[in-house]
């Protein structure tokens, strides 16, 4: 199974006159679908733009594994574990909410901020959860794994530059989503009938299961998250 989802049918969201705006790729808030609640773990896939001094107040979350990628501007977060930290381009924060975190999520710079913010589901929920837990990587590496345990789950970013090829990991899932760049996703034809040359663009997403021998061609310089899932 390859399942393509462009930009175009994003969700839209966020509050335009408070200077958020969101793209959602999965079921959110008043968008509801049942066939899109999720990939494997994968619950949220959020394009965030905030306007400078907008952002999220101080809001909470349980059972949930936070993983942040900024790709312009800088974030400012602060939650309840006594973490006040700033994000930047190249940085991937992850944040375990546990039995139960509050976090402020803040644009206090003077350029609008980007950033994609995806949600999994940890296994074995139990109730109460594990504490609370932040960690950060600065100046992630290309193609560089950043394991998220809880979830059984590695995240990856690519930056293939014009003309260059990376392949996609053969996992069980994988969930592709494009940050910039016009890129093709190339190699063995999928069973529902969409095969190999698929153009993607910014803002497009692909739910990969059970596909092997995929890669990615790069037309112009590109950046592409990748998740391997259980």
């Amino acid at each position: 199974m390859m399942e393509v989802r462009r930009a175009t049918d994003r969700y839209p969201g966020g509050d335009e006159a408070a200077g958020i705006s969101t793209r959602h790729a999965f079921s959110f808030g008043g968008s509801y679908d049942p066939d899109n609640i999720g990939f494997g773990p994968v619950r949220a896939c959020n394009e965030e733009t905030l306007a400078p001094g907008a952002g999220f107040e101080e809001h909470a979350h349980r059972h949930t594994e936070i993983v942040t990628w900024v790709t312009e501007g800088e974030l400012t977060h602060r939650d309840t574990t006594g973490r006040s930290t700033v994000v930047r381009p190249g940085d991937v924060q992850r944040l375990s909410a546990g039995d139960g975190v509050r976090h402020v999520e803040r644009n206090d710079g003077t350029v609008p901020l980007r950033f994609v913010q995806m949600w999994l589901s940890p296994a074995g929920l139990a109730d109460p959860g594990p504490e609370p837990a932040y960690e950060i990587t600065r100046g992630l590496a290309d193609g560089a794994p950043c394991p998220v345990p809880a979830a059984g789950a590695v995240f990856r970013v690519r930056r293939p530059g014009a003309g260059e090829r990376v392949a996609v990991p053969d996992a069980a899932r994988v969930y592709l989503h494009v940050v910039r760049g016009d890129l093709r996703l190339d190699g063995a034809a999928a069973e529902d009938g969409i095969g190999p040359g698929v153009e993607l663009g910014p803002g497009d997403s692909v739910r990969i299961r059970g596909v092997a021998g995929l890669e990615i061609v790069a037309g112009s310089p590109g950046e592409l998250l990748l998740w391997e899932l259980p």
